[in-house]
């Protein structure tokens, strides 16, 4: 026997708001009227899924569509009073719309502005947060990275698992990586595997493997408060760059977390611009430039600075 048609219409209503995905998708089309590649984008799913899921929602009264050109657009429709308790009660009975949903949905609408004036005074603050959606993080580094010289040798000292090699490759005519870890070598090898302009060697940084005046450049980052003494190492970097050469060292500034030494085997807590200064004259190394970085706002670690050491030009 067939149920009566408003026992019928409870059911159907009630099994169209059964699925989460669809939940989600009504959340969205409830705040704004969108294409399905729009939701594609904006929920992760497959084409197919969301498609599968607005026929239904459609289906049972919860969405309207309407064509423009080729393109269709789906919105939640004006429901009756019983389809909106409905509704609500299940909205208000679920969990809070999923935050990433809602950025990509702000992202969404505002890509839709062809005025880009218009676009970047509807956007404003949010700028940074809509463009590392659209393009990641990485590029910035790249674009600093082009400006580099062409015809360059870096050198990486304690290049680790050879995350700057990978980042300086592209830009250099050859990268070298030193680090005195095997493990460390062994992973750098794997993730710079068919770079052809690399080269790993193992060795300390105070029996650097490079030949005199090898590089133009070089790289110390977080490696000197792991090597005691640093006379040694200061004139092993001058020795092994170019007259004129340049060395970035990026390091702790002094501090007294002394727990480091025995967590993670550090053999200096940090670094005064003093002490560099000091032994870097005495190795023939001037400081070009030494400052703080603003620290990180989810940085658990002391303060960083940066400092450029140059070698001098023979005097003859």
């Amino acid at each position: 026997m067939d149920e009566p048609q408003g026992r019928s219409s409870i059911f159907g209503r009630l099994q169209s708001l059964s699925d989460p995905t669809r939940v989600r998708l009504l959340r969205l089309l409830e705040r704004e009227a969108l294409t399905v590649g729009e939701l594609v984008r904006i929920v992760r799913l497959p084409q197919s899924t969301v498609s599968r899921h607005l026929k239904v929602l459609h289906e049972g009264g919860f969405v309207a569509k309407r064509q423009e050109g080729t393109a269709s657009w789906f919105r939640m429709e004006a429901l009756p009073a019983e389809a909106r308790d409905l509704w609500t009660l299940v909205r208000d009975a679920t969990s809070e719309a999923d935050a990433d949903d809602l950025r990509r949905l702000e992202t969404v609408v505002a890509l839709r502005e062809v005025d880009s004036a218009r676009f970047f005074e509807r956007v404003g603050g949010g700028w940074d947060v809509l463009r590392r959606q659209l393009y990641g993080d990485d590029f910035t580094l790249h674009a600093l990275l082009a400006l580099l010289p062409p015809g360059l040798t870096v050198a990486d000292l304690g290049c680790g698992t050879g995350q700057a090699l990978a980042a300086l490759a592209p830009h250099v005519r050859r990268a070298i990586g030193v680090d005195r870890e095997s493990a460390m070598l062994d992973a750098a090898t794997h993730r710079l595997a068919g770079v052809d302009n690399v080269e790993l060697r193992r060795g300390g940084l105070d029996a650097l493997p490079l030949a005199d005046a090898e590089v133009d450049a070089a790289l110390c980052m977080l490696v000197l408060h792991h090597v005691d003494p640093l006379p040694p190492v200061f004139a092993e970097v001058a020795r092994v760059l170019t007259p004129g050469g340049r060395c970035v060292v990026l390091d702790m500034v002094a501090h007294d977390q002394v727990e480091y030494r025995e967590t993670m085997g550090h053999k200096h807590l940090g670094f005064s611009a003093e002490a560099i200064a000091a032994w870097t004259e005495g190795a023939g190394l001037r400081v070009a430039t030494h400052r703080t970085l603003p620290p990180a706002a989810d940085a658990l670690g002391p303060p960083l600075f940066v400092a450029i050491l140059e070698r001098a030009y023979s005097s003859v």
